[in-house]
């Protein structure tokens, strides 16, 4: 499923989709898959991950690099992955710093996000039969079930992080499915998605201003091994799901695509607005982990009591996001409807 021709204005519109996909995928609760499934190109981007097989490696090793280009559909995940790229250095920085200040407000724009979601998804199925009912239940128990799991410790064994590069990578190819909430739950989320994209970029700096004193230093070192073999850990969890999720939306695409709207909805939880951060204890003192930050273990949820500027302004955003969702599928439909 590829577009053959794209448009230059098309070319930004898949640039901003990674942008969206990037910063969706940094946000603990909220999976970049959605934003596929929602803005119309999940299956293609399915679609063009499963091309990553057997031929397309004779083809590179053929050293027929424009063959191979074309047979992946290049164009379209060069663009997409340069757009998450960018997120990462620009709409996520912005992004952690809107979490620090006003996470409530932010909370509230996906959760809001969430429901209009779950209200686009939710809309194409015309025939809610029993085994349509049966596996969009089954996707919520398995959402709610992952939310309420503990966070492990970091661990910054190489072979781990592999494995959280895998397992990480499933919020972009699975709707529903936060990546970044996994790697929480794993322990290792600020090491990879906070500690490590921050030494990435300041090894980026350094090397362009031609500073490369920073191969003295052990710590920098240590993060970007890290972030090479989770990396790697990624591109492999993506290529393998992607042909697990094809061939699950070829065979029995309802009953995946009902699964996954339980999946969005049993999220809810994990990005209600109202909620403080609890953090594990050790004899009356926060648990720190290697790098001292504190070691998130859950979270203590409730509804607002009071009628404040703030409250009313989380309200607000819940409907923004409900309508960007309601828009961007719109939008997605345009898409599907010319691709």
């Amino acid at each position: 499923m590829q577009t053959k021709t794209r448009t230059f204005v098309d070319k930004i519109w898949l640039i901003l989709k990674g942008l969206a996909m990037g910063a969706a995928n940094k946000v603990p609760g909220v999976s970049g898959g959605v934003v596929a499934f929602v803005a119309g190109f999940y299956e293609e981007f399915i679609a063009s991950l499963q091309k990553f097989n057997g031929k397309a490696l004779r083809l590179l090793l053929n050293g027929r690099f424009k063959s191979f280009w074309a047979y992946v559909n290049g164009k379209f995940l060069g663009l997409l992955i340069l757009g998450m790229l960018i997120s990462y250095f620009s709409v996520s920085l912005l992004l952690d710093v809107a979490l620090q200040h006003y996470p409530l407000l932010v909370w509230s724009a996906f959760f809001g996000m969430i429901i209009g979601s779950i209200y686009y998804i939710g809309k194409d199925f015309e025939n809610w039969n029993r085994q349509i009912v049966l596996y969009t239940i089954l996707g919520v128990i398995g959402g709610v079930s992952i939310s309420l799991l503990e966070p492990a410790q970091e661990n910054d064994h190489l072979v781990f992080v592999f494995f959280c590069g895998i397992i990480g990578v499933s919020g972009m190819t699975l709707p529903g499915l936060s990546g970044s909430f996994i790697l929480i739950l794993l322990g290792n989320y600020v090491l990879l998605l906070v500690d490590s994209v921050n030494a990435l970029y300041t090894t980026l700096l350094d090397i362009v201003t031609l500073d490369f004193s920073f191969t003295d230093d052990p710590e920098q070192m240590r993060l970007l091994k890290v972030l090479l073999v989770f990396a790697a850990g990624s591109l492999t969890g993506l290529i393998t799901l992607s042909h697990f999720l094809g061939y699950l939306l070829k065979k029995f695409k309802n009953n995946t695509n009902a699964t996954i709207l339980g999946f969005i909805a049993g999220s809810l939880g994990v990005v209600w607005p109202w909620k403080k951060e609890v953090y594990k204890m050790i004899d009356g003192n926060v648990l720190l982990d290697i790098n001292g930050n504190p070691i998130l273990d859950n979270y203590n949820r409730f509804f607002p009591s009071e009628v404040t500027l703030e409250n009313t302004l989380a309200i607000f955003f819940i409907g923004v996001g409900i309508l960007l969702v309601v828009a961007l599928g719109k939008y997605g439909d345009k898409t599907r409807a010319h691709g």
